[in-house]
């Protein structure tokens, strides 16, 4: 260990200021190298540094409160995990070029960059028809030009274009670099046990065979734990109740405020905030003006916003903020069935009749949904098992765990929010 530091050290010296290497200390995996010098000022860039802004779990932190890590630290923890992959397969002796590996690491490190404010409220809300994964890939065509051509081979590589589908798999895949970090991070951050998974355990058991990528025989157990994890951690975390409502609240708010500018009336906010209010962004409108902009917004414009509206004179404007910035939410019931349309009517009659407010400002109070949940998609993409005998099998087929086959069906229930008695 001492000699590891004192090499990291003598590094650090031998490197010129402007392109040192950089150590980050991580609590999942310790310290995290930066590799080169590209990627030093792809961190440094104020696309990049805008994720430590970007909480990764929303606003999940409502319910576990030590999830307020960010956008930042999963990205950088990512591009850790592929270091490790590709390091495990060239010792495999999987041929990956000095290119490729850098093409690899700027397509994962970039991966969320396109993420808007508390990660996915805004794709909901404030812009129309575009994805983050499509944000994303605008930041990068857009960071290709400013670092001539240098992410070429990285972009090629995050559409799923490249020749070379192992890679492609390394950054979106049911078993991908970007899961791998997540699982493990949140289950962290958030303290629930259930979703730790041994990812680098699950990494050393990476192989190629025939372009695709495998995990050998012997990493099995390794990936029914990975898979009944990811479901532990939807049904616990990602689709808590709480959280479910609180993001389901956030939406609506940047809805309601989004229809209270078009009308003309004035909110105090952020410029880059007031521009998508006041804006219909959608793919086709999504410029690169419109890039520039995006790129100053976060979760603390937000943040502001919800302080400053809890107090505006717009009934649905003021109780939605105040719920979220007090943490005093709508109540919430999730059911194997579908929410009877009675049971909505009811509570919108009595929001309606109680506060003498329209049936349009009290379906802001009173909805319904449903959420999904399907830890395995083996129609989508399969997780393939490099058995000994040499033949590929998919891991549903490949384990006796039975529970796997359960877990490759889709779970769908639904849930009904409404004011509680005192609002």
């Amino acid at each position: 260990m001492f000699m590891y530091i004192c090499f990291l050290i003598s590094e650090f010296f031998s490197l010129k200021s402007n392109n040192k290497l950089k150590i980050f200390n991580d609590p999942i995996y310790g310290f995290i190298t930066i590799p080169n010098s590209l990627i030093f000022d792809l961190i440094q860039h104020k696309y990049f540094q805008r994720l430590r802004r970007i909480t990764q779990m929303g606003l999940s932190y409502l319910v576990y409160p030590g999830a307020h890590h960010t956008r930042f630290h999963h990205a950088l923890g990512s591009m850790h995990l592929m270091q490790k992959a590709i390091n495990v397969l060239r010792f495999k002796e999987v041929t990956i070029s000095k290119d490729e590996e850098n093409g690899l690491l700027i397509a994962i490190l970039l991966h969320d960059i396109g993420h808007g404010p508390f990660s996915h409220a805004m794709e909901h809300s404030l812009v129309n028809d575009i994805s983050h994964e499509e944000i994303s890939l605008r930041f990068m065509e857009e960071l290709n030009k400013e670092f001539n051509g240098s992410l070429t081979l990285a972009i090629s590589i995050f559409k799923g274009e490249y020749p070379r589908k192992f890679m492609c798999e390394l950054i979106s895949s049911q078993l991908d670099m970007d899961r791998a970090d997540y699982l493990k991070r949140d289950s962290f951050y958030t303290g629930v046990a259930e979703g730790n998974i041994n990812s680098e355990r699950l990494i050393t058991m990476l192989n190629v065979v025939e372009d695709q990528l495998v995990v050998e025989e012997k990493g099995i157990y390794s990936v029914e734990k990975f898979l009944v994890a990811r479901r532990f951690m939807y049904w616990q975390v990602y689709l808590h109740k709480t959280g479910l409502v609180a993001e389901q609240l956030l939406t609506r708010i940047l809805k309601r405020a989004k229809e209270l500018v078009q009308e003309g009336v004035r909110l105090n906010c952020s410029d880059p905030l007031f521009y998508f209010l006041s804006s219909e962004i959608n793919f086709k409108s999504f410029k690169s003006e419109t890039l520039d902009v995006f790129a100053k917004l976060d979760d603390y414009d937000i943040v502001a916003a919800m302080k400053e509206w809890q107090y505006h004179e717009d009934f649905v404007l003021r109780n939605l903020c105040e719920m979220i910035i007090n943490r005093d939410l709508l109540k919430i019931k999730i059911k194997k069935n579908p929410i009877k349309t009675s049971d909505l009517i009811a509570h919108s009659n009595a929001l309606m009749e109680k506060y003498n407010i329209s049936k349009v400002q009290a379906d802001y109070f009173v909805f319904s949904g449903e959420i999904t949940n399907i830890a395995y998609q083996n129609k989508k993409q399969h997780i393939n098992i490099l058995l000994k005998s040499g033949k590929i099998k998919d891991i549903v087929k490949a384990s006796d765990q039975l529970n796997l086959k359960a877990l490759s069906k889709p779970v769908t229930k639904y849930y009904m929010c409404y004011p509680k008695k005192k609002m």
